[in-house]
Formats: C-alpha cells, sequence, structure tokens
C-alpha cells in the first residue's frame, strides 16, 4: 500500500489533534480531583474576593466552585467604612456577618478589607456641618471608634486584615486625602497599632495598586521604613495586582525581593488581567476613573478571540512561575473575584465593556489560564 507524503501529513496531523485533545481531557480531569488551592498547597493560599451577591445568593455551583478551587475569601466592599454604617450613623453588620459566617462554615482563610481608605467613606466623617475639617484629635476618636469596633467583632475569625489601603498617590507621593491632610502619618500608624491592640494574632498588612512599579515601590519602601521607625506593626504587604496584558513582570520580582527584604510578607491581594484595549496608562485602580463608551473600547462583546486567549494563559503562567520560585516570600494570591461574568473590570474605567480577567469564564467553566497554572503543578 502507498502512501502519499500528502496522506502521511494528513495522519500525522491528526494523530497530534488526538494527542492534544487527549491532553487536554487529561487535564479537565486531572483539575476537577484537584483544585488550585490543591495544586498549590505547598506554595501559598489562593483566594478569591467574593461579593455580597454571591455570599447571599449561594449558588451551589457557584459555591461547589469556590469550595473546590480557593482557601482564603476576601469581602468585596461589605467590610469597607461606607458599607458598615446606616444613614443614622448605627453599624450595618448583616453583610459582614454573612461572609464571616460563610468562611467560618467552610473552614476559610479570611482577609478583612478594610479598615482605612480614601475612598468609599463619606465627607461627613472628616468635616463638620460648616464644611471644614474636623480637628485631629475629633478624628483619631472616630478611627478608634470604628477599627476596635469591627475587629473586635471578628477577632480569633479573620486571620489578616488589609489595615491602610492606597496610601501613596499616583504621582508616587502620600496620597493628599481626608485622612493625610488632618492625621498624617499618624492615620496609618494608629490604625495598625488599634488592630494589632485589639487582635494581637492578626496579620496587618498594607495594601495598594500599581506598587510593583519601581517609582511607586520606592515611594512604599520610604513610608513603610517611616512606619517601622516608630514601631509600627506592619507584618505583610499586599500588591493589588490589576495588571494588563502588556505588564513588565519583572517588576513583581524585583517588587517581591524589596518587600520581603522589609521583614514583610508578599501577598497579590486583588489580581486579574486587563485584556482590553488602554484607554489611558492603565492598569490603574483609582476607583473614581471613569472614561467615555465607545465600541472600539469593547471589542471582544462575542467572545474573546483565541489569540488573546492565548497571550492571557501566558500572562499568568508567567506570573506564577515568579511566584512559585519565591514561595517562601509569597503568603497568598487572591484574583479579585471568580468569573469573568462578576469581574469589577465589566465596569471599570468603562461602565458596560465585556472583560475576561480572569480563570473562569462567564459559565463558571476554566479558562485555558486555569489549565496553564495547573500544569505548573504537575
Amino acid at each position: 500500500m502507498n502512501i502519499s507524503r500528502r496522506q502521511l501529513l494528513a495522519m500525522t496531523g491528526a494523530t497530534a489533534t488526538l494527542a492534544a485533545t487527549l491532553k487536554a481531557q487529561a487535564a479537565a480531569k486531572a483539575s476537577a480531583a484537584t483544585g488550585l488551592k490543591e495544586a498549590y498547597k505547598d506554595d501559598f493560599l489562593i483566594g478569591a474576593a467574593l461579593s455580597a451577591t454571591i455570599i447571599k445568593q449561594q449558588d451551589p455551583k457557584l459555591m461547589a466552585l469556590v469550595n473546590k478551587e480557593f482557601n482564603s475569601i476576601t469581602p468585596e466592599n461589605c467590610m469597607k467604612w461606607g458599607e458598615l454604617y446606616n444613614e443614622n450613623g448605627s453599624w450595618k453588620w448583616q453583610d459582614a456577618d454573612a461572609f464571616v459566617e460563610f468562611g467560618s462554615k467552610h473552614n476559610l482563610h479570611m482577609v478583612g478589607h478594610t479598615l482605612g481608605w480614601h475612598s468609599q467613606i463619606p465627607d461627613s466623617v472628616f468635616k463638620n456641618q460648616d464644611g471644614n475639617y474636623i480637628s485631629k484629635a475629633e478624628l483619631e476618636k472616630k478611627q478608634k471608634a470604628h477599627i476596635t469596633t469591627i475587629v473586635e467583632r471578628y477577632k480569633g475569625k479573620l486571620a489578616a486584615w488589609d489595615v491602610v489601603n492606597e496610601a501613596v498617590g499616583d504621582d508616587n507621593k502620600m496620597r493628599d486625602s481626608h485622612w493625610y491632610k488632618i492625621m498624617g502619618d499618624d492615620f496609618l500608624v494608629n490604625a495598625f497599632n488599634l488592630a494589632h491592640e485589639v487582635d494581637p494574632k492578626a496579620h496587618l498588612m498594607y495594601n495598594d495598586y500599581n506598587n510593583e512599579r519601581p517609582e511607586k515601590r520606592q515611594a512604599t519602601i520610604d513610608m513603610i521604613k517611616r512606619l517601622q521607625q516608630r514601631g509600627t506593626p506592619i507584618h505583610g504587604l499586599g500588591m493589588q495586582a490589576h495588571i494588563g496584558l502588556q505588564t513588565n513582570l519583572q517588576d513583581f520580582e524585583d517588587s517581591i525581593l524589596a518587600y520581603s527584604a522589609l521583614g514583610l510578607k508578599i501577598h497579590l491581594t486583588e489580581l486579574d488581567i486587563d485584556v482590553l484595549p488602554s484607554v489611558w496608562n492603565l492598569p490603574v485602580a483609582e476607583i473614581s476613573t471613569r472614561f467615555e463608551y465607545k465600541p472600539e473600547r469593547d471589542p471582544y462583546t462575542k467572545g474573546l478571540p483565541k489569540k488573546v486567549e492565548t497571550k492571557l494563559a501566558k500572562a499568568y503562567e508567567s506570573l506564577f512561575k515568579i511566584l512559585i520560585k519565591h514561595r517562601d516570600k509569597v503568603d497568598r494570591v487572591t484574583f479579585w473575584g471568580v468569573s469573568d461574568d462578576a469581574s469589577w473590570l465589566n465596569d471599570f474605567p468603562i461602565k458596560g465593556r465585556t472583560n475576561y480577567p480572569l480563570l473562569f469564564d462567564r459559565q463558571h467553566a476554566p479558562k485555558p489560564a486555569y489549565f496553564r497554572l495547573m500544569d505548573l503543578k504537575r
């Protein structure tokens, strides 16, 4: 029987396709049996941010996914200042309590987010009825009441806190927030001291975006050194890791080394990878940033092209290779959300776009990026 070169190539191609299909099926089966948290159990915690909606709805399939893949959870919004108070000033605990109850029920590591931030907090915290700033002593009193109350409520349940969030601005100087205008560095020092006094066992972190970039990294290091010189109990450094396909990942390795040299444990706290066209010098995570919707800024409404999907998978793989290399310095990697359908990047910084930044798609199925990360541990 004579076989032509064309027939031989076709047979070889078919065999390769079959082999690739079988490999993909084997990978899917293996991941179904393990999950990310099991694959990375000797490296670091694998976390996800959960919205109050997810906690309330308790969708069985989504809950099963969360329990299989993640061993740490962070609340998206329900522990922020603006979410914890009723209009009359009384505490509003329902969503935060539900988050803690869920984590306790499923024996998950829980991170509180966040005790001090310039966003999602009313101006009335800082200003009197005339619109003028209150005194430093008055703000310190409010800060103490807030932090001691919430930390005491969840003492022994939350393993860690994002104590202060985003205190360094995009100009690589201390953010000119209401907190900082009134209290200066005491805003941060007091926050960490208060949390530590109430719960000495809690792991306390400073958290920020873009702090892997060299200039902001240095500004952050300078700030942390000032805090450490005052004996501030800061234990960990959170890099939010809201990044894009073009992000220089070498910056992450350099930052892991630089921050750990200060004696801090490293956390990636809000990881996602934006695949949509950049509007300006994104990624950035200042939530007040907004741009106009235009169709050309939302090109993947019918699905992510395979070429871009491959780039996303490669970006996740490259980042995780760095994290695995420095597993002795990295405590946790938390994704900002579970699946693409609920990602904040569908509406930030342009409302209504269709983004694909996470490891699970809109049907909660694992994406190629997920299998790349599983393959790293086989």
